[in-house]
């Protein structure tokens, strides 16, 4: 009998201290009934790489509002959002995306960041924001290129590249204007140099 008085004090014990516990923390945060807690913003029904894929600019913003993490592996190549924008050509979601700090250099399953994205899929806007906030020009993929190195290539020597990325991406809504990226490779060459 002693023993089981002695547990209950225990547990007594312990529900007291975190108790008090989640009172003093209530207390720091404003209460539990606090305006603060009633304006937080949750983030949107649709992920964060569906909002950016897709341009859902206001799903983005409440993203970022509700602290989402702005490097979030996507589930298939491990790219980021700011990847995802520089892939689908979303210059309005990857300066959100910049602004509100997400990381210039991160790097995918195959090592690509989002300016390697940008200069290889043609996105000279994205690649100049990049670079004006400081994307680091020197990090190599798991095949060795740099963003320079992915477009200095002849177009005809990467155009098969092409081909599977566009057929893996086309059902993602990934269209590829062959004409246009064999011209913006060197823009974009001159840009990186």
């Amino acid at each position: 009998m002693k023993t089981q008085k002695d547990n209950l004090l225990k547990v007594d014990a312990k529900g007291v201290f975190f108790f008090t516990l989640l009172l003093i923390m209530g207390a720091c945060s404003g209460g539990s009934g606090s305006s603060s807690d009633k304006s937080k913003v949750k983030p949107p029904a649709v992920d964060i790489h569906a909002a950016v894929a897709t341009g859902n600019e206001e799903a983005l913003r409440q993203h970022i509002a509700a602290g989402t993490d702005l490097d979030e592996k996507d589930p298939y190549g491990g790219s980021s959002p700011l990847i995802s924008a520089a892939l689908f050509d979303r210059p309005e979601m990857a300066k959100l995306l910049i602004d509100a700090g997400a990381d210039l250099n991160f790097q995918n399953k195959e090592g690509s960041t989002a300016l390697i994205t940008a200069a290889f899929f043609g996105r000279p806007e994205i690649v100049q924001m990049l670079l004006d906030k400081g994307a680091d020009k020197t990090i190599k993929n798991k095949y060795g290129a740099t963003a320079y190195e992915s477009v200095a290539a002849p177009f005809s020597e990467v155009k098969s590249t092409y081909d599977m990325m566009g057929k893996m991406l086309e059902p993602m809504g990934l269209k590829l204007d062959y004409a246009y990226l064999e011209k913006v490779r060197r823009e974009i060459e001159e840009m990186l140099k």
